[in-house]
């Protein structure tokens, strides 16, 4: 496997709570999202469709630039239930390798969703059809969840939600994040043992005081 497809698994693997927590707690995607596929985790690297309002050509426009590994963002000036992608463009999407899709706005066709292959993970879900009269952008910054995103920003997306970093942090973020996993086994073990968390922080000693 290339380079990438080793980090992308490996952030996979972290997920969204180890990565937040290893980069001191920056990163959160904070908005609601649905993962339409359970139990999918995924990592890659974004490639932006910044749609004008309620309008989704730029979504057919950044279908041309998907590389495989990519995690689609789609994004509106304020997000509101209008369908940005729904069966088709997922199609194509999953055709051209893409990891995932993160809407910020809506998705539409659930049920085929599902059996595209193609995780997504949406703000809201209504069949209310987006118009193509606004070009917008591709592969321009983006606000996502009291974020800016980048093109090319690292983003890792699983049950508990999502998480972005810029790529020039991911050596450092991943070095962290291999520490606290180690971490975390440890104390886990010692908990299937019998041992609480009140004790190994401390907290007994400091209320008793």
């Amino acid at each position: 496997m290339s380079a990438t497809v080793d980090l992308a698994a490996e952030l996979a693997a972290f997920g969204v709570a180890t990565c937040y927590e290893a980069a001191g707690r920056r990163g959160l995607l904070d908005l609601p999202l649905t993962c339409l596929h359970p139990g999918t985790a995924v990592a890659g690297p974004a490639r932006i469709a910044a749609c004008g309002q309620g309008d989704n050509r730029a979504v057919h426009e950044v279908m041309s630039h998907v590389q495989p590994g990519d995690v689609l963002v789609l994004r509106m000036p304020r997000p509101e239930p209008v369908a940005l992608l729904g069966e088709l463009l997922a199609t194509q999407a999953e055709q051209r390798g893409a990891a995932a899709v993160l809407v910020d706005a809506a998705v539409r066709d659930v049920g085929p969703l599902g059996r595209v292959g193609l995780p997504v993970w949406t703000r809201f879900v209504s069949v209310r059809g987006a118009t193509k009269a606004q070009r917008g952008a591709v592969d321009v910054p983006v606000a996502v969840g009291g974020c800016i995103v980048s093109p090319g920003d690292w983003i890792v997306l699983d049950a508990d939600g999502g998480w972005t970093t810029p790529a020039p942090d991911i050596p450092e973020l991943i070095e962290k994040a291999r520490a606290r996993v180690e971490r975390e086994a440890g104390l886990l073990e010692r908990y299937r043992a019998g041992e609480l968390s009140y004790d190994l922080y401390g907290m007994r000693a400091e209320d008793v005081g």
